[in-house]
């Protein structure tokens, strides 16, 4: 399979931290693409309260059992740009509910106004139920507070949080 064949999806987002609910996603969609790119970037809207190297350490960690299926990668600037230079023809984003769809159908609409030349479609998944109520944000605050942040995110979070509180 020559490179255009390939099947390549770009997932973005800030991952700060990372939560079972981006694990779930990237584990449900490894059989729809060739190959995941996990794309950490800083959301100007956002307060970031982990670094983006210690954000890539998690994902690395949390993943590093598919070397071959999902890279994890650093962008600035928009996502639509990031697709082009890594190649990628899909775009992969999660759900959790109508005011997300609503969002990332604007998103979407968008991303396909701004680059017509090369063909990004976006691939939506519902998040599993279990898991649709889960946040970084909701995260990030439950740590802040000394709650058991525990449940809601890998375990690689979790052993090196645990460890080094922030």
């Amino acid at each position: 399979m020559n490179h255009d064949d390939k099947k390549i999806a770009v997932f973005p987002g800030s991952f700060d931290p990372i939560t079972i609910g981006h694990y779930d996603l990237v584990l449900r969609s490894l059989n729809l693409f060739d190959k995941i790119i996990i794309a950490v970037g800083n959301n100007s809207k956002k307060n970031n309260m982990f670094s983006i190297e210690q954000r890539i350490k998690w994902i690395r960690n949390t993943f590093f059992q598919f070397p071959k299926k999902i890279e994890v990668d650093v962008f600035h600037g928009l996502t639509i740009s990031f697709c082009k230079k890594k190649k990628a023809n899909f775009l992969l984003r999660g759900i959790r509910n109508q005011t997300d769809f609503e969002f990332e159908k604007n998103l979407s609409f968008t991303n396909s106004f701004l680059n017509n030349e090369h063909k990004i479609e976006t691939i939506i998944l519902l998040s599993n139920h279990e898991k649709s109520f889960i946040r970084s944000c909701i995260v990030r605050e439950i740590i802040r507070n000394g709650g058991d942040y525990t449940l809601f995110v890998p375990s690689s979070v979790r052993i090196e949080l645990f460890s080094d509180p922030t």
